[in-house]
């Protein structure tokens, strides 16, 4: 594996612990500015958007892993589509989605940041 896929696969680890932090500046350090999420339902949602769902407290994760995870890159473009689980609460309610993540990379910086991450369910 070369180094940018190894930088890459380590990158979408550490978003993924940050998620169970529910620490939204944190989760937000993995995001471009222009972030969206597409979600199964098939609704867009902007970063800021997104990160204030978690500032409230609306929005929660207990789990969040992998069980697949493929690494494309092209010089400063890249994409990883990974298959696992994300859970916890949304308004006091608990989730589980088993699904597909394909997530689109930028580097900026030195670093990669995620500008789209569309979902849809596994099977």
């Amino acid at each position: 594996m070369d180094t940018a896929h190894e930088e890459l696969s380590s990158e979408v680890r550490q978003w993924q612990r940050a998620m169970l932090t529910n620490n939204a500046e944190e989760i937000g350090s993995f995001m471009a500015d222009d972030w969206v999420i597409v979600s199964t339902s098939g609704g867009i949602t902007g970063k800021e958007a997104f990160l204030d769902v978690i500032r409230s407290g609306d929005l929660t994760h207990n789990r969040m892993d992998s069980d697949e995870m493929r690494v494309r890159v092209h010089e400063n473009t890249a994409w990883v589509t990974s298959r696992g689980t994300s859970a916890g609460h949304y308004k006091g309610e608990p989730f589980s989605f088993y699904e597909w993540s394909a997530d689109v990379f930028v580097k900026e910086s030195g670093r990669w940041k995620c500008v789209l991450t569309m979902l849809t369910e596994a099977k």
